[in-house]
């Protein structure tokens, strides 16, 4: 197929070719001169599957031929028996054996690193390890690296490096180490006896050493022959000469092509085009190529940006869209795609970024376009990796109703029948939960909902029951277990609860495309996990959230043909009508540089490894073979997070040049590529434009007066007052606001649990008066403590409140003692307003009573007590408790006289404030109290809306059904009749 030549065979196509459809017509254009077996000795060697995938469907589309033995440079060598190598070592047992030993370095050097980073760590070094093997770079070498200039932290990380001597001296070899082996092994044997057959390694640009060594043996075959992909003819001989110097150029998209051609002893122009074919626009090649040039020369833009005289026809096709935030770059990327479907286009999306593709993904789903993602979800993200996880919580922590809901509502939960019935249980459960508690769910709470659904004629079944304490209660492990425990534990475990109560069926949790992914990723932990070592909950649950993390699930659904969204690399394999290059930002592409922690810059350049330039030259050349497809979008968001974004290096190279060439009218078609973008992300907009909704008007219903509330307790008198629509929602519309479902520390358990250490304090000290001693206040705090709140953080916070003020409560407990003697804890209040039919109640913390019989209310405050002013407008409830006491209101007792009511404050300091009885005598606050009432008997009253809130920023239950935002308190409210 090859002519002899002294000279290695090197061809190339230019950016912008399609590559695979240049390559088959190459092949069939040499095998013409030979018989038809030719071609089938043609050995084809690609470096991705895809590639592979698209080079078989265009030689099945015809001409009839027979087909070359097409390869993956992974594969090559195998089926000769050349290496004779055992397999390779699972990259997952190195990671374990790797976590085994950072986790003893981190415990013995724990200003290293946080442990958190445990799998990170791991992560990196069996990154370096792979990339130390692809490059031949010893141990030895890095432990020859001069550090005596640089930190300790990179000396004690060069001594630790050291523990790479074990893997890669080892007999048993990494992927990285093997495949190495096995090229050598092949090129020691083409030395020894040469392939007669074609051998053609097409599509890589040599970035890695094991396949520039592969390349350079191959170019060197009788028969042997490179196609490079995006090969820029264009590019002066002096600039390719100025690629030399690694430290200037290594960024440059056509770096590893001089590195590769000096390796072959091979100019320039040596290297010869495959086909005839041209790219889509030549002109825009010569465009490109100059604005790429590396950063020392870019002075060439003077003189050769003369001579670009054809810019209408090297920007035709061109889009640039400069979107003002992702979401709106993703909603004009998905409006482009979408007229490529209807218009029957081929389109693609190129892109690092992630976010974003999820991003269109979601916008094109209103169309029903699923486009044909070639990364697929990270399968951490999927059903069964989300599902896992959080199986794994509940060995990491307490289980609390959280952890519990998140479970039972899991669509792969109780999977094995009666999903219905668990389902409605689950709903039960949770209001009960919200209203209930435990804080912590254990088997008493579960029985205890039970109780309760079955007195409201609900029978739970006690298979339910007994799943979920068999299943969720207890699972926390505080020690350390083996990993084969670990993951014998989670896979019992999750598939008893996908499983459920019913039983009916099994291996729901591993049904389907990403149930299949997940049990394949598992299944390698099972066969791997003996290497794992003993490790923590916390750790064990790190470590399934970071290899879930590290795979990726195809959707099972069937994509749309000709909407695709692919990786950089795969702009090699292109051949779409509409190229869209996405997300063109610094930091996104080119991706920003992943921190090493064990080598530095300086470090990697003096062991031979790659530097983060080589990994910006790889995007860069990717980057240059999509621009010079025939039609191209290039998008990218100026603002990002509330925060202004930096335009890609590559973008930036290209606007400012054609904004320096004004006399080829570069600023004229730079302005017209962004008047394109624009005419998108106008439409973007419309599609997102939402209509004018008027803002709401500030309520103050009037319902009818037989529907308005007869009975309301004291303490909401305030509320009436101070938000009567708050009255109005509760009692006439008969909202309730949800409890939390996580209980939490908050105020209110602690003014529930102050008031009761106080009652059973003051209780205890009427019989045992000797007791009135801060160690008995202190020792019955500690108790009810313990009994009541769950959390042993807030046991102690709040303890050491209490203990604050525990002197100054003692103090003014035995001058209450001294004037009066406790009577009634909880007392109850319950009073008519007659003729009005309204029934007022309440509940007293406290009431005292002295010789001559007058009473004493007090009321304990965990926050701060309400001042005279206030209480005489707005927080009326020891004024109206006490004119209540001398109505006859307090339960069991005649109408007495009460000398004083006052709010004790308990919170962090002690406070008393006494009610202002002399200001405000029970009589007058009776009176004001019946008036207060019968004016919400009026129907022209309205129950406004925050009508006189102590500050704006209070939160109101309902403040949300009022619409409290779009009208603020200087609105007028507006009346409305209800019936």
């Amino acid at each position: 197929m090859f002519e002899p030549s002294a000279k290695p065979h090197v061809f190339a196509e230019a950016p912008g070719v399609d590559f695979p459809a240049a390559l088959v017509e190459g092949l069939h254009a040499r095998a013409k001169a030979h018989p038809p077996e030719a071609l089938a000795r043609v050995q084809l060697v690609v470096n991705t599957r895809r590639m592979a995938r698209r080079i078989r469907d265009l030689f099945d589309a015809g001409p009839p031929c027979l087909l070359p033995q097409i390869s993956m440079i992974t594969d090559l060598g195998e089926t000769q028996d050349l290496s004779r190598l055992p397999p390779a070592v699972p990259p997952l047992r190195r990671r374990l054996e790797l976590t085994q030993l950072i986790s003893r370095l981190l415990d013995q050097q724990p200003d290293l690193a946080a442990r958190s980073s445990l799998y990170d760590l791991s992560d990196s070094l069996a990154d370096l390890i792979d990339e130390m093997q692809g490059e031949g770079v010893s141990p030895q070498t890095i432990r020859d690296l001069d550090v005596s200039d640089l930190s300790g932290h990179w000396a004690r990380t060069q001594q630790f490096i050291a523990i790479a001597d074990q893997f890669i001296g080892s007999d048993e070899l990494d992927v990285q180490a093997r495949q190495r082996k096995v090229v050598e092994n092949l090129i020691g044997h083409w030395q020894v006896a040469p392939p007669r057959h074609p051998i053609i390694l097409a599509g890589s640009t040599g970035s890695r050493g094991t396949t520039l060594m592969l390349m350079e043996a191959i170019a060197r075959l009788p028969q042997g022959a490179l196609i490079l992909p995006g090969y820029d003819f264009a590019q002066p001989t002096s600039v390719w000469s100025g690629l030399d110097d690694a430290l200037l150029s290594e960024d440059h998209p056509q770096y590893r092509f001089r590195k590769l051609m000096r390796g072959l002893d091979l100019s320039p122009d040596a290297v010869e085009p495959w086909t005839g074919w041209e790219p889509p626009s030549p002109a825009r090649n010569r465009l490109v190529s100059l604005a790429l040039r590396p950063a020392p020369v870019t002075d060439a833009w003077m003189t050769e940006g003369a001579h670009l005289t054809d810019l209408p026809d090297a920007t035709k096709g061109f889009t640039l869209v400069e979107a003002p935030s992702p979401r709106s770059e993703a909603l004009a990327i998905a409006l482009r795609l979408r007229q490529a479907a209807e218009d029957g286009q081929t389109a693609a999306l190129i892109t690092p970024d992630r976010m974003l593709t999820r991003q269109v993904s979601a916008a094109l789903d209103r169309w029903s376009i699923i486009p044909d993602d070639s990364a697929g979800l990270p399968l951490q993200l999927s059903p069964p990796g989300r599902f896992l996880r959080h199986v794994a919580g509940l060995f990491v922590r307490r289980l609390d109703g959280e952890a519990l809901l998140t479970l039972l509502k899991h669509p792969l939960c109780h999977m094995g029948g009666a999903r219905g019935d668990h389902l409605r249980q689950t709903r039960d459960l949770e209001l009960d939960l919200r209203r209930h508690g435990p804080p912590f769910p254990d088997v008493e709470g579960f029985e205890a909902f039970a109780s309760r659904r079955l007195a409201g004629q609900v029978e739970i079944p006690p298979a339910w029951l007994d799943w979920l304490g068999d299943c969720f209660v207890d699972q926390q492990v505080s020690g350390e277990l083996s990993l084969t425990q670990w993951v014998e534990r989670l896979r019992n475990l999750a598939e008893a609860i996908s499983i459920g109560s019913a039983r009916d069926c099994d291996d729901i949790l591993w049904d389907k495309n990403n149930g299949q992914k997940a049990l394949e990723v598992f299944s390698k932990l099972e066969a791997e996990a003996e290497h794992g070592g003993d490790m923590t909950a916390r750790d064990f649950a790190d470590l399934i959230g970071a290899i879930l993390a590290d795979e990726e699930v195809r959707d099972r659904d069937a994509p749309h043909d000709h909407i695709m969204i692919w990786g950089t690399l795969e702009a090699r394999v292109h051949g779409a009508d509409l190229l869209i290059l996405g997300g063109l930002n610094e930091g996104s592409w080119p991706e920003a540089a992943k921190p090493d922690p064990w080598l530095n810059r300086q470090m990697r350049d003096a062991a031979g490894l790659l530097l983060p330039e080589r990994r910006i030259g790889l995007s860069a050349h990717d980057f240059q073979q999509a621009v010079c497809a025939e039609e191209v979008w290039l998008t990218r968001a100026t603002r990002s997070d509330d925060a202004e974004t930096v335009a890609s290096r590559w973008v930036n190279r290209l606007t400012n040049l054609l904004s320096g060439l004004p006399d080829q009218g570069g600023p004229e078609v730079l302005k017209e590529m962004k008047a394109r973008g624009q005419l998108w992300l106008d439409r973007a907009d419309v599609l997102e434009e939402a209509p004018a909704i008027p803002a709401a008007n500030r309520p103050s219903p009037r319902p009818p007066v037989t529907a308005r509330p007869r009975r309301m307790s004291v303490t909401e008198i305030k509320r009436l007052i101070r938000d009567p629509y708050a009255i109005y929602a509760k009692h006439v519309l008969r909202l309730k606001r949800l409890d939390p479902l996580v209980q939490a520390p908050d105020a209110l358990l602690r003014g529930i649990v102050v008031h009761e250490v106080l009652e059973k304090f003051v209780a205890g000290t009427l019989e045992h008066p000797e007791t009135l001693t801060r160690e008995a206040f202190l020792a019955q705090a500690r108790t009810l403590l313990d009994e009541l709140v769950a959390w042993p953080t807030a046991r102690k916070l709040w303890l050491a409140r209490i203990e604050r003020m525990a002197d100054a409560f003692l103090v003014s407990e035995e001058q209450r003692r001294a004037i009066a003697n406790p009577i009634a804890f909880e007392a109850k209040l319950k009073q008519r307003l007659d003729p009005l039919d309204f029934e007022l109640v309440g509940r007293a913390d406290r009431i005292d009573q002295n010789a001559r019989g007058d009473l004493y209310i007090y009321d304990y405050k965990t926050g701060a007590p309400p001042t005279a002013a206030q209480q005489s407008k707005f927080d009326k409830q020891l004024l109206i408790e006490a004119a209540m006491a001398e109505e006859g209101g307090l339960e069991g007792k005649d109408p007495m006289q009460v000398a004083a009511a006052v709010f004790i404050g308990v919170g962090g300091s002690f406070k008393e404030v006494p009610a202002p009885l002399d200001k405000e005598p029970p009589a007058k606050v009776w009176a004001e109290l019946r008036e207060l009432i019968e004016a919400y008997f009026d129907q022209e009253q309205g129950y406004t809306a925050r009508r006189m809130l102590h500050r704006d920023t209070d939160i109101g239950d309902y403040d949300h059904l009022s619409r409290f935002g779009e009208w603020d308190r200087t609105t007028e409210a507006t009346p409305e009749d209800l019936t």
